[in-house]
């Protein structure tokens, strides 16, 4: 009986054991997918960013002087969101606005309330003339190529939001904060600012949960006629 015991209990140990090492080799493989990812993916950032940026730098300058000889102010809006990990960051924009948003905003508490809900406005009176072409293209957000390069940013991502944002993602904040915000996503190749709230938080759950480098390319691919029609952006 004793023998019998001692067999089985070496048994079990054995067992165990097995199934411990398989669990360790199977959480050290997803973490090591998980890097090969990580680095593929910040890869296809800088051989991207970098040239485009390039080739971009005449469009860059030419809208900067449109900015400024629109209306007075800085050229560059520091926008203060949400990064990765919940680290706080300032993405750069073109300004689009008067730099006397807020008193134009006062004179319109309607739209006040429905900034407060969907935090953008279909008519907003903030914005410049120039600030509405900008963003009809999202030609705005370019400067962010530069937050991409500084790994603030990736160039595909779920939307960037502002701090207090954060809680219209109910219990899938915490989910939200484990990828980096992105200057194209899902999001913003499936009718941007046309979309409920509710379902941008789906769609940057659904980026996120099935993330791969392959998911990353087609969203680029589908940016570039999503932005070209310039539907949803406001």
């Amino acid at each position: 009986m004793i023998q019998a015991s001692t067999a089985a209990k070496t048994l079990l140990d054995k067992s165990t054991r097995m199934a411990a090492e398989t669990i360790e080799y199977a959480e050290v493989r997803e973490f090591r997918s998980n890097q090969l990812g990580k680095i593929l993916k910040a890869l296809v950032d800088y051989c991207l960013t970098i040239p485009g940026l390039i080739l971009i730098s005449p469009l860059l300058l030419l809208i900067a002087i449109m900015v400024k000889l629109d209306s007075p102010g800085p050229v560059i809006h520091r926008r203060r969101v949400l990064g990765m990990n919940g680290r706080v960051f300032y993405a750069l924009k073109f300004r689009t606005m008067y730099v006397n948003g807020d008193e134009i905003l006062a004179a319109h508490p309607r739209l006040r309330t429905e900034l407060n809900r969907n935090y953008k406005l279909k008519c907003d009176p903030r914005v410049t003339r120039v600030g509405q072409l900008l963003r009809k293209f999202s030609l705005d957000e370019l400067p962010q190529l530069f937050n991409v390069l500084f790994q603030d940013m990736s160039l595909v991502g779920p939307r960037i939001i502002t701090p207090d944002e954060i809680t219209k993602y109910g219990r899938h904040g915490e989910m939200l904060l484990t990828a980096m915000p992105g200057l194209t996503g899902l999001w913003q190749v499936s009718g941007r600012s046309d979309t409920s709230y509710d379902d941008r938080v789906k769609l940057d759950m659904k980026y996120i949960h099935n993330w791969s480098i392959s998911m990353d390319l087609k969203i680029l691919f589908r940016t570039i006629p999503a932005v070209m029609k310039g539907d949803g952006a406001y």
